[in-house]
């Protein structure tokens, strides 16, 4: 028995400690992160922006997504975070990338952010095109012509594409990815949960901010 509660209390240090561990560790090109070349363009160049590829078909990104809220109040001001949902030529998650836009082009992104993700995979809701998605979101207490004119606006297409361009160019294997400034993808490669693979954009975001105070100087 004694043997039996040691090792699980092992095991629970290394689950509480794993975070601190990984962030004391060397960062390692091709483990860690992979450079960008050429750098994405990014929003702001007066902040560093962490930018999170995602579906919300994705259940992954789902369970990233939860835990991105607790995570951003840690940031520094230096600091800026955007979603960038993508279509990877695949129909749903285009229409899935045009959904989340037109819900951002409305101002209502953030506080359906995760409802949207609970509806599809919790829920099991099939939101598989303009219809039923717009019934959704009427549901939600939405504008059904203001979420009709987002929807099919051209600002949101143009977004949609622009959102695929800079996954290709970044050469994106899937979702959820994070982008640290344009000029690394975090690759966690050694992360065994989303929370590792936070506690790993925020050193490679460390590692962006020195080298943009070398750059100044």
């Amino acid at each position: 028995m004694k043997r039996i509660f040691s090792g699980w209390l092992a095991a629970l240090v290394l689950v509480l400690f794993s975070p601190l561990l990984l962030a004391q560790t060397a960062l390692v090109i091709g483990q860690d992160y992979a450079v960008i070349d050429p750098p994405l363009d990014t929003d702001n160049p007066a902040k560093i922006e962490v930018a999170m590829f995602f579906s919300v078909a994705c259940g992954h990104c789902k369970e990233l997504d939860r835990q991105i809220p607790a995570w951003l109040k840690k940031l520094p001001t230096d600091t800026e975070f955007k979603r960038i949902p993508v279509g990877f030529s695949n129909p749903f998650y285009q229409l899935m990338a045009r959904f989340y836009y037109a819900l951002e082009a409305i101002g209502e992104a953030q506080r359906l952010d995760h409802a949207v993700f609970e509806a599809l995979h919790d829920k099991g809701l099939r939101l598989i095109d303009e219809k039923s998605i717009k019934e959704w979101v009427v549901a939600q207490g939405v504008d059904e012509k203001k979420f009709h004119d987002a929807f099919n606006a051209f600002s949101v297409a143009s977004k949609a594409k622009r959102g695929d361009h800079l996954a290709q160019a970044a050469k994106l294997s899937g979702v959820p990815t994070l982008v640290v400034d344009g000029h690394y993808l975090v690759l966690g490669k050694n992360a065994k949960t989303h929370a590792e693979m936070l506690v790993l954009t925020e050193k490679i975001i460390e590692k962006r901010r020195a080298e943009r105070k070398t750059a100044k100087k």
